[in-house]
């Protein structure tokens, strides 16, 4: 019979692989499914066809555009996703695993697509605000963050093969850059199902994903400062690779995740009839039994109060009788197999060396039932339950990882105790503490957060929409220090920047604005002869400057503003109480400031405007006093397009606007950045 292949997609075709092959196994009933390889790939050309095929392709569109072509994908994916479920039981994932991985990923495409609204409508980034280099403002600094020149290349481990590319090309996608993905060859088939059917889209841009789906021995060789590298898996296997000369001499991005020993400490207000002890005993139930404990974040040290280890022992097991072990396929089954039979061989012997020390309290590494399938030709594994009476002596809990269904029981004695134990993992990405003591949670928080990458306060208050010890959220930080990498990933905002450069720029605020496309405070300002309310979207020009006619504030104007808004402040309304202020005189409102500066902008007439949309931040710099006269300057700062929501939504986008209040000085008494929407002409159509 002719062997079938998993094939890799690099310099934008699709090549049966060559040379030593990998056996791809199914981790249920033990059939050889495809063979896999990457032997004889030159990746000098695949990096450089990603740099120069992929990149300036992502570079040339904006971050909103980006972020479309994300969701666009999100989407087409989202209506084939079924297909990919029979492929993934066949790495040893239930169907609920196989939701994590399939539509989790495709969950990280989403939330990375509507990230597009939180970016300047341009291929760069502008950070922050600008900052003043000199006394008079004609020389000032600003952070711009731009795409690297490089490619992203992301070594996967085997068990999320889809999760594991989909969040992370989610993140340099957006950020311009393209990606050289190298799943684990154990399950790589079912990430080249998935490639296959991106390939086939033709959404992403040529050059902007390419797959390795067999060991890809040498693929970091041609890797250059400009490229940045993730790996996801053991932490010595990281820890290996990151040592490389040529990463460290230079100083090329290496974002490491590593699987770490997560806790779970039970807080000592928590006894057994009360809520937090069965969250706590279903989360770690959950945290053996999804992926069979094959997940980087599985909860692998139980740290109980003394008092508490016989009551957490017997209601755990009482709970892991009930897992039915088995076939992914059939509904019965609540934990599949194993990766491989190799990666069973790996877990029964560190549950070995654990053993040595620790008491196996459930479970038996050498006999598992299972449901429709051969325990002797599947990877299948009981779940195995330890106690570590000396947690604080027997140090090998703290440093053996047994990446499957296994997980220790450890007692504490105090508070200070279970934070000490927590910490001897030396860094993990996730612990949970369940308590409903605030105190007690707070105590651990601050003496644990320095060891870990996230931490979860459960209690019956939080479950009620709690994600779980083990579920990684796109806008928060994936990683964790010391033993779990030291990396990040994911966390919104933060991960995109990790694909870009950030540069200081220098120069005086007309340069400045002309770079970034965002008005700086001082740059010169060009009016028309056309109202900017007249214009339409695509009309309007970063800096065009709007000078009104100017308001002389009276008395009469402060208390009116009083009356209508019920600010009565006595600054304002009672000039006998100035004694011991820094006002001279009552003094006028803020808000009736920006209220008459509105006035003497706004253009009344029906036009392109369509609405005022927010004030993003107002500062009042001068107090204006009664005879004091006023004008303001409109300024163009910022403009960012927004597609239709649906078909018959009205084409709009959002402008920024910088006000400038100034008095009969010349001085500023008031700044601040006002949005309105405004209508465009030629539309940007929903994604669909």
């Amino acid at each position: 019979m002719k062997p079938k292949y998993t094939e890799n997609y690099i310099l934008g075709r699709w090549q049966k692989p060559r040379g030593d092959m990998f056996e791809q196994y199914d981790a249920v009933t033990g059939e050889l499914i495809a063979l896999a390889g990457s032997d004889g790939i030159d990746y000098r050309e695949v990096y450089k066809y990603g740099r120069e095929v992929g990149g300036p392709a992502l570079r040339r569109m904006t971050f909103p555009e980006r972020g479309r072509m994300l969701k666009r994908l999100a989407l087409y994916l989202h209506r084939i996703k079924d297909k990919y479920y029979p492929v993934s039981y066949r790495t040893g994932a239930t169907k609920t695993d196989s939701w994590i991985d399939i539509e989790g990923g495709i969950g990280n495409l989403f939330v990375y697509a509507s990230l597009r609204k939180q970016f300047q409508d341009a291929p760069y980034y502008v950070e922050g605000q600008h900052v003043p280099l000199s006394k008079d403002g004609s020389f000032i600094g600003h952070h711009i963050l731009v795409p690297k020149r490089g490619v992203a290349v992301h070594i996967n481990a085997f068990n999320f093969p889809i999760w594991g590319m989909l969040e992370k090309i989610a993140v340099n996608l957006l950020a311009g850059v393209p990606a050289i993905v190298k799943p684990s060859e154990i399950t790589s088939f079912l990430t080249e199902a998935m490639v296959r059917d991106i390939v086939a889209s033709g959404i992403l841009p040529e050059g902007s994903l390419q797959l390795i789906a067999g060991p890809g021995r040498g693929i970091l060789e041609p890797a250059t400062f400009q490229d940045v590298i993730t790996f996801t898996g053991s932490a010595e296997t990281g820890k290996m690779l990151r040592r490389q000369r040529h990463i460290v001499d230079n100083n090329i991005p290496f974002n490491l995740e590593a699987d770490s020993l997560n806790a779970a400490i039970l807080g000592p207000d928590v006894r057994p009839e009360d809520p937090e002890f069965a969250l706590f005993i279903k989360e770690i139930r959950r945290e053996m039994t999804v992926k069979a404990g094959q997940k980087c974040t599985a909860i692998r040290r139980i740290i109980v109060p003394r008092h508490m280890v016989e009551a957490v022992r017997d209601a755990l097991a009482a709970q892991l009788d009930k897992t039915t072990i088995g076939h992914p396929a059939d509904e019965r089954v609540r934990m599949g197999a194993l990766a491989s039979r190799r990666q069973l061989q790996r877990v029964r012997e560190s549950v070995r060396r654990l053993a040595e020390k620790n008491e196996i309290v459930y479970g038996h590494p050498e006999h598992v039932e299972t449901v429709g399938a051969d325990p002797s030709k599947g990877a299948f594994l009981s779940p195995i339950l330890l106690y570590n009476k000396y947690p604080l002596r027997i140090k090998s809990t703290h440093h053996i990882e047994a990446f499957g269904p296994v997980s220790t029981i450890m007692p504490y004695k105090s508070a200070a105790e279970a934070v000490k134990i927590a910490n001897l993992g030396k860094g993990s990405l996730v612990s949970t503490v369940c308590t409903h003591d605030d105190d007690f949670a707070r105590e651990y928080v601050l003496e644990a957060a320095p060891y870990h990458g996230r931490i979860l306060i459960l209690n019956r208050e939080s479950a009620k929409a709690s994600t779980g010890h083990g579920a990684v959220m796109p806008l928060l930080t994936h990683g964790g220090p010391g033993r779990a990498g030291g990396g990040e990933e994911l966390g919104g905002l933060r991960g995109v920047k990790h694909y870009l450069q950030r540069t200081a720029v220098q120069g005086t605020p007309t340069s400045l604005t002309r770079v970034t496309q965002i008005y700086q405070p001082g740059a010169a300002q060009q009016e028309t002869d056309i109202h900017p309310f007249r214009k339409h979207f695509e009309d309007l020009q970063i800096g065009e400057t709007l000078i009104t006619a100017k308001h002389t504030v009276t008395v009469t104007d402060i208390i009116n503003f009083a009356n209508v808004s019920g600010d009565h402040f006595y600054a304002h309304v009672d000039e006998t109480s100035l004694d011991g202020t820094i006002f001279e005189q009552r003094v006028a409102h803020g808000y009736y400031l920006m209220s008459k500066a509105a006035g003497l902008f706004v253009d009344a007439k029906k036009g392109p405007v369509l609405l005022n949309y927010g004030i993003e931040e107002m500062r009042f710099t001068k107090p204006v006093y009664p005879g004091t006269t006023i004008g303001v300057k409109l300024t163009v700062k910022e403009k960012m397009a927004q597609e239709k929501r649906t078909d018959d939504d009205i084409p709009k986008g959002i402008v920024k606007w910088y006000v400038e209040i100034y008095d009969d000085h010349g001085d500023t008494v008031g700044v601040g950045t006002i949005l309105t929407m405004v209508k465009m002409r030629h539309p940007i159509e929903p994604v669909k």
